[in-house]
């Protein structure tokens, strides 16, 4: 069974969002819109998924770009 081209290429964008998200939350860069923040007693959770998407979107294209 041979899987579709867009299947991977999504599967990469996620899996490299949720990779990127831990490195890019250490970066401390400006939250953009869709990133979300939680202040709870005496701990702050940032989640960047917006940011998190970006770097995974521009790494696949990367990818892909440099096996052509």
């Amino acid at each position: 069974m041979r899987i579709p081209g867009s299947v991977v290429l999504i599967l990469i964008v996620v899996l490299g969002a949720i990779v990127l998200s831990p490195v890019i939350a250490l970066l401390e860069i400006e939250p953009l819109s869709g990133d979300i923040a939680f202040n709870w007693q005496n701990h702050h959770i940032f989640l960047p998924f917006t940011q998190s998407l970006i770097a995974s979107v521009s790494l696949a294209l990367l990818f892909l770009w440099a096996r052509k």
